[in-house]
């Protein structure tokens, strides 16, 4: 039985009660959009501690805090914590210090284009904290213990890998990790990274020895003490991957795997061994992608698939030890699962499962083999945002440590499922869909509707678990259609690449055809507007643009409204859009600006205004670099050329793509309430 609920942080609990004592009062945007109470959880190597972060104490700001897990009293310590920075996450370098990164959470999300995270190192109990990389704009942070500058390093390093330490001289020595050194061009192209290591108690480097790799290497893979085994490479618009064989002399080889184009990109590595590699090689009917042993004799992946997912590309991570052995996979299909190799863990995962049965239950334990193992599990479903647990094996005993929100009521929250539907030329469609409800009488419930379409685009939008966004929307009363359109990543090559160039088309039409599907089905009424951002804000412009007779309203924020900008670029308006990708990927997936040019202004927001008829909401950050504010500007512009201007504008300052600051991801929810409320009959 799961006994002896126990929510550590103080106040926590308080907020809970409060929560279901107001359970009957319609929950206001701030429960939903508010953050987690606990951002990161992490085990120590040795399972003795555990280390979190939240915003606990009076400053107000998230920090690092470690728990005894020997003491019966489960008192957090406070490890890092600053009066003008959040620490979001962190790593053990071993069971005594830490190393983590800060923003500014207080600040808009246009402050990580100007400032970088910077590295400290601290020991868990608060002592012996050390400024390692510099934080660009920032000397130093104002916290209760100010850092000890080290010698500190450029804000152009990022920390590559935490090794095990070693006693051979080639790998890593006690408190280092290994740290990248980055260098880019003027068009926002990466060129190289370049592995150093770092001690974290003194700042000292030393050099790291990469035995003549590859140059134009990006991407680093390592042994779990520190070695080099693997580097992606790219040079121009190819893309290749290198194997490091040592010879047991302090030396050894590098040697091409393979290579392809960065819109073609050779099978990537899904988990790297001392001297194993499984990459990423599509075997699907729809060219969905399973992991494969690379056969290093034949020079290519072989053998039977290692994972696999039908219907669906993997996704997920390896879980293995600190010394390297491979112990099991999640993986991502709808929902995340775990496959344990170890038939010990196996048995763990499902006792943990059938404690809290019907949820995704992520397990981490240290001291796994032994019978005093501890178990950290993150336990959540579409319905209920999570709560992170604690199991001692050896005592049987479950505490809870904390809920991920506490004030969402998951009884109250609306059940989310993924369908497959097919779109209007037979291909194969899937939809997520959130809030259905049924009748007295057991047939379904028709709802006014909101296409909710997701960014990217080449990302895979949804899967199953709780988000706020479409329980923010579900909660108003409205069904959430998230169509995964052609041209979304996670379901094969064949659905990505039928995407390309077929912006404002074809993938237009697979956002109209869920809204179709779900009307036929009896979810959704004749009543419904569509949003996104990003690619989702361009979405719904086209849908507005394309089928005015599906929509009574759209809202698009920080959309693409021009095209031609992204892949031209322009000298009066910054991006973060590389020279490299417009060159070599963008088109090729989006359009040649030459090429295409008739069919790219057919499908700009900013051309079709004349088509643009139906009431409209803008939002924009006024620092975005990814999709400049000047796209909304011109398309506000054009609309008020043809006297219609937007029925609601909002540009939020010091955003960038995306709303980083709380109180402005509420506002905004707040304004999609009140203009769908106004749009919609209900």
């Amino acid at each position: 039985m799961l006994r002896s609920f126990v929510l550590v942080l103080a106040g926590w609990a308080g907020a809970a009660a409060a929560a279901q004592s107001a359970a009957t009062a319609p929950l206001g945007a701030e429960a939903f959009f508010r953050r987690p109470a606990v951002m990161d959880a992490e085990l120590s190597p040795s399972g003795k501690r555990l280390a979190f972060t939240a915003a606990f104490g009076p400053l107000g700001r998230v920090g690092v805090f470690v728990l005894d897990l020997q003491s019966a009293e489960l008192k957090p310590t406070r490890a890092a914590q600053f009066s003008d920075a959040d620490v979001p996450s962190f790593g053990w370098v071993d069971d005594e210090r830490i190393v983590f990164g800060v923003l500014d959470l207080k600040a808009g999300s246009g402050e990580d284009y100007r400032t970088a995270p910077g590295l400290y190192a601290v020991r868990f109990d608060g002592t012996e904290l050390v400024e390692l990389v510099e934080r660009a704009g920032r000397e130093f942070i104002q916290g209760s213990d100010g850092p000890v500058r080290a010698r500190t390093l450029a804000r152009n390093h990022r920390l590559l890998h935490v090794p095990v330490a070693s006693d051979d001289r080639r790998g890593a020595r006690a408190d280092e990790v290994i740290v990248g050194e980055l260098r880019g061009s003027r068009g926002n192209d990466l060129e190289s990274v370049t592995p150093l290591w770092l001690n974290t108690r003194t700042g000292a480097t030393r050099r790291y020895e990469t035995h003549g790799q590859p140059g134009g290497a990006v991407g680093w893979w390592f042994t779990p003490r520190g070695e080099p085994r693997l580097v992606t490479t790219r040079d121009k618009g190819r893309i290749a991957h290198h194997w490091f064989t040592p010879d047991g002399r302090g030396g050894g080889v590098w040697k091409q795997l393979a290579e392809g184009t960065m819109v073609n990109p050779p099978p990537g590595p899904a988990w790297v061994g001392a001297d194993e590699l499984y990459v990423r090689q599509p075997m699907g009917p729809g060219g969905e992608a399973a992991v494969v042993a690379f056969d290093f004799a034949k020079g290519v992946p072989a053998g039977q698939p290692l994972v696999s997912a039908p219907g669906f590309d993997f996704a997920g991570s390896f879980i293995s030890t600190r010394d390297g052995r491979l112990r099991g996979v999640r993986i991502h299909t709808d929902a995340e699962e775990t496959v344990w190799f170890d038939p010990k863990l196996q048995d763990m995962q499902a006792m943990v499962d059938r404690t809290l049965p019907g949820r995704v239950n992520s397990m981490s334990c240290s001291r796994c083999d032994s019978d005093d193992a501890v178990v950290l599990v993150h336990s959540y479903s579409d319905r209920d945002p999570g709560q992170l647990l604690l199991h001692t094996k050896a005592n049987g005993q479950w505490r809870r440590l904390s809920m991920m929100m506490p004030g969402i009521d998951p009884a109250r929250m609306a059940r989310t499922r993924l369908e497959r539907i097919q779109a209007r030329d037979g291909r194969g469609l899937p939809v997520w869909i959130t809030g259905q409800k049924n009748g007295a009488d057991g047939k379904p419930l028709a709802q006014p509707a909101i296409v909710l379409v997701h960014g990217g685009p080449w990302v895979r939008g949804g899967f199953w678990r709780w988000e706020p966004m479409r329980q923010f929307l579900a909660s108003r009363g409205y069904l959430v259609i998230e169509p995964e359109f052609r041209g979304s990543q996670g379901y094969g090559t064949a659905h990505f690449t039928a995407g390309f160039k077929q912006w404002g088309q074809a993938m237009q039409d697979d956002v109209a055809d869920s809204l179709l599907w779900a009307q036929k089905a009896g979810w959704a009424t004749g009543q419904a507007c569509i949003a996104g951002a990003s690619y989702g804000g361009y979405s719904t412009l086209m849908g507005l643009i394309r089928h005015p007779e599906l929509y009574r309203c759209g809202a698009a924020w920080v959309a693409v409204t021009d095209p031609l900008l992204i892949l031209e670029g322009s000298w009066r308006v910054r991006d973060d859009t590389s020279d490299a990708q417009r060159r070599y990927a963008l088109k090729d997936m989006v359009g040649d600006p030459t090429a295409d040019a008739a069919m790219l202004k057919a499908n700009s927001p900013v051309e079709q205004v004349p088509r643009l008829t139906a009431p409209l909401l803008l939002a924009f950050g006024d620092e975005d670099l990814r999709v400049p504010l000047a796209h909304g500007l011109r398309l506000r512009s054009a609309l008020e050329r043809v006297g219609r201007p937007p029925a609601a504008w909002v540009v939020y300052a010091g955003e960038g793509h995306g709303w980083g600051k709380v109180e402005n991801d509420v506002d905004f929810a707040q304004r999609l309430e009140r203009f769908f409320a106004q749009h919609l009959q209900r």
